[in-house]
């Protein structure tokens, strides 16, 4: 029996969410689903959730193997990663991301959709490489990096494809800080407890005010930019 590609365990009313598939932390169907499912189980016993890759990988970005298989296995694919990055970006209770190491594409837009991001210190790469490789950024990943990323960086980030160090990545609003790699997870843990002392409904309701413009702008055109889900430039 293989071992499960996430963890879930309540820490003091966090909900850890640590992501190993033993590679690279692809998002593909299964991953995804996981995660969905563990945002859906802590909304109904957890304060705040900490979410986690394994040691010097958090996300690699979607499955490349379903990228790689066809338009009509990519646009389901990324659909589905849309949905959960919005499920995290709308999530009523506080979403905290310990970014483990290499954070790009997808990982790149996990950190966007979280409401505090600490990364690992070290020689890691954390950014939107899509136009360097012949991908058109959908609205949803534009929308997010428009949100979270510094004004006078987002053009460089996102149409320009370019990679930063976690040091950089603080600087421009990929994450908020960054920590030794070894005291991560408890730097993580640490904040997520704070964000979840915070008043309920207040932090939901004040959240969902904040990103009102941008959720309704995402959910409304998501079906209609799927077309541009195939990876082709255009």
């Amino acid at each position: 029996m293989s071992a499960p590609i996430l963890d879930y365990t309540l820490n003091d009313g966090v909900a850890v969410l640590t992501m190993d598939d033993g590679r690279a932390n692809a998002l593909g169907h299964a991953m995804i689903n996981a995660l969905s499912a563990a945002l859906t189980r802590a909304d109904g016993e957890a304060k705040a959730i900490l979410i986690l890759g394994r040691e010097k990988r958090f996300c690699a970005g979607f499955d490349l193997e379903v990228m790689a298989a066809g338009p009509e296995h990519v646009a389901p694919l990324v659909s589905a990663g849309a949905n959960l990055l919005m499920d995290i970006y709308e999530h009523r209770l506080p979403v905290v991301i310990g970014c483990t190491g290499h954070a790009l594409a997808a990982g790149g837009l996990l950190l966007l959709s979280a409401d505090l991001r600490i990364g690992a210190e070290g020689d890691f790469k954390i950014g939107l490489p899509e136009v360097a490789i012949g991908m058109t950024m959908p609205i949803f990943g534009l929308e997010l990096a428009r949100d979270r990323l510094s004004n006078h960086h987002l053009t460089a980030a996102v149409t320009q494809a370019r990679i930063y160090n976690p040091q950089e990545a603080a600087q421009i609003g990929y994450l908020d800080q960054t920590a030794p790699a070894a005291s991560l997870k408890e730097t993580a843990l640490t904040r997520a407890r704070e964000l979840g002392g915070l008043s309920q409904p207040a932090f939901a309701n004040t959240k969902r005010k904040e990103r009102g413009s941008t959720i309704s702008y995402i959910r409304e055109t998501l079906v209609s930019d799927a077309r541009t889900f195939d990876g082709a430039a255009r």
